[in-house]
Formats: structure tokens, C-alpha cells, sequence
């Protein structure tokens, strides 16, 4: 069946709403979800409805978050999230990132206490709507071995880009820093497909085809991608003071607590550097 960006974000709003998220947040969650399916990032669209439905219902996700944001220098703030849901945490920080960014040419916004955020491309997106630069990483929970290691202690700790240009493109990069995402895992499992050798391994730590024998997934890069994932857990956990590493929490298990995430824009303002005219005309012959 196919349906319109617009049903499918009626839905999906419905949805969340009727699991206990206020309309407000569940049109935000929609608005993240449709980018997602809309440019083919499946793994992070409408397919999670179900998980978010069922972890809001049953009270991991704080349905009525105390928001707090405090500033902490001229440049950097954090956002406490209260275990709202992610995507709803990391858009307001990114918003109150843009807004410092444009006032002082730089923003590191700190998120802590937060669900799942889904796509950073969405926030970034978001930044270099408003003529700034980007940078956007987040933990996720402990599911890739280590290069040449057996058992999981990091996430696929994704990594994203954004820039603006002197046209109706923008530069948007968004990955995760390991060979494929786990929600490309659960999308071929959904549909009994077999997956590439490169991209998993099974509980002995051999690489496997079969999505559902899946116990790892690998580094991108061998030990550099093992490195990247580091250093995001580091600026995106360790310098929040959230859980980190082997101690992030688990998406799928207990459904009834907070998952405690943290996040980190970085936002800056390209004209602080260079002509601004001529940075976006040469982003567009980058192009």
C-alpha cells in the first residue's frame, strides 16, 4: 500500500498521541519519522512507531518531561531532557544551538536524558536552513565488538553533517560509525532477508549472512570506525555525565525506564570565518 508523506504523518502523530505523547511532541516525532522514510532511511521511519508506542505507554519515555536549559559559558549549554522523548530534546537543543551560534559564531549544546533521537540528519538539516555549519553525535546502546574482540561495548554512535550552499541543495552527511545501522538489521529481519558477511557477526563473533542470527554488528574502518565510536561516546557520555559505554542502556530491554542518552551539537557560523556569500558559492561548486 502506498500513501502520501501527508497520511503518513497523520498517522504516525495519531499514533504516538493515543500511546500518551501530547500532540505537540507527536507532531515532532512524525515530522523526524516522514523525513526519515521520505529519503529511503527506512530503518528510521515509520517502523519504530511501534517501539516508541509501546515505550511511551509504558513509561519509558516521559510523557510530560521537565525541560530545563541552562547556559554555561558564552558558547555552550546543556539541555536537561528528563527522559522526554529524543526527538522533541534534540530539536529544542538544536534550536537553542542555532540561536547561539548566530549571536556568538559558535554553540556546543549538550543534551542529557534522552530517548532515541532517530536521524541526526534532521538536526543538522535544521542549522544549515539558517545559512550555519553542524555537527551532530549521539550514543546509542552497547550492540558493536570492538576490532578484534568478541563481546559488544559500544553503539553504532552515529555522526552528522550539515552545510549550507548558494542553491537549494544542502550538504547533509549521516552515518553511523558502523558498517550498517542495527536498524537495517531489524528492516531485513522484518522482511527474512540475508544480509551482506561484512556487516555482522553472530554469537561466536563470526560473520554471518543470516539477519537473524545477529548478535554484533562491526566497526566501519576496522579500528578507526572503533576509534570514531570512542570519541563519541566520550563527548556525547562521558562529558555529559550520562551511562556510557557498556553502561548506555538497552533499546529493547525494559521498556518502563528512561533510557538516560546523551547528545551533542555543534554549530558554527561559517560568516565568523569567511565571506559568507563566497563559502555557500563554493559549497555549491564542492557540489
Amino acid at each position: 500500500m502506498r500513501v502520501t508523506e501527508k497520511d503518513l504523518h497523520r498517522l504516525i502523530k495519531n499514533k504516538i498521541n493515543k500511546a500518551g505523547l501530547s500532540i505537540e511532541h507527536a507532531e515532532v516525532v512524525a515530522d523526524c519519522l516522514v523525513y526519515a522514510d521520505a529519503r529511503g532511511y527506512h530503518s528510521h521511519g515509520a517502523m519504530r512507531v511501534e517501539y516508541y508506542s509501546e515505550r511511551i505507554a509504558k513509561g519509558g519515555i516521559n510523557a510530560n518531561p521537565k525541560f530545563e536549559f541552562k547556559i554555561t559559558g558564552p558558547a555552550s549549554g546543556v539541555y536537561e531532557g528528563d527522559n522526554g522523548v529524543g526527538f522533541v530534546v534534540a530539536k529544542n537543543g538544536m534550536e537553542e544551538a542555532i540561536k547561539m551560534a548566530k549571536k556568538n559564531g559558535v554553540a556546543i549544546i549538550g543534551m542529557k536524558h534522552l530517548s532515541h533521537s532517530g536521524s541526526l540528519g534532521y538536526f543538522v538539516e535544521m542549522a544549515a536552513d539558517e545559512d550555519l555549519v553542524a555537527i551532530s553525535i549521539c550514543q546509542s546502546d552497547p550492540m558493536v565488538v570492538p576490532y578484534g574482540g568478541s563481546e559488544p561495548y559500544y553503539g553504532t554512535n552515529p555522526i552528522a553533517f550539515a552545510a549550507p550552499t548558494a542553491d537549494d541543495r544542502k550538504v547533509i552527511f549521516d552515518m553511523a560509525t558502523t558498517v550498517q545501522a542495527w536498524g537495517k538489521i531489524l528492516h531485513e529481519r522484518s522482511k527474512g532477508n540475508p544480509i551482506p558477511d561484512t556487516w555482522a557477526v553472530d554469537e561466536k563473533g563470526r560473520p554471518t549472512t543470516d539477519s537473524m542470527k545477529v548478535n554484533a554488528l562491526v566497526p566501519i574502518a576496522g579500528a578507526k570506525g572503533y576509534g570514531l565510536m570512542m570519541m563519541v561516546d566520550i563527548l556525547s557520555g562521558v562529558m555529559l555525565g550520562v551511562p556510557f559505554g557498556k553502561h548506555v542502556s538497552s533499546m529493547y530491554e525494559d521498556l518502563t525506564k528512561g533510557r538516560d542518552l546523551g547528545q551533542l551539537h555543534i554549530v558554527i557560523d561559517p560568516a565568523r570565518f569567511f565571506d559568507l556569500d563566497k563559502f555557500k558559492r563554493y559549497m555549491s561548486q564542492t557540489l
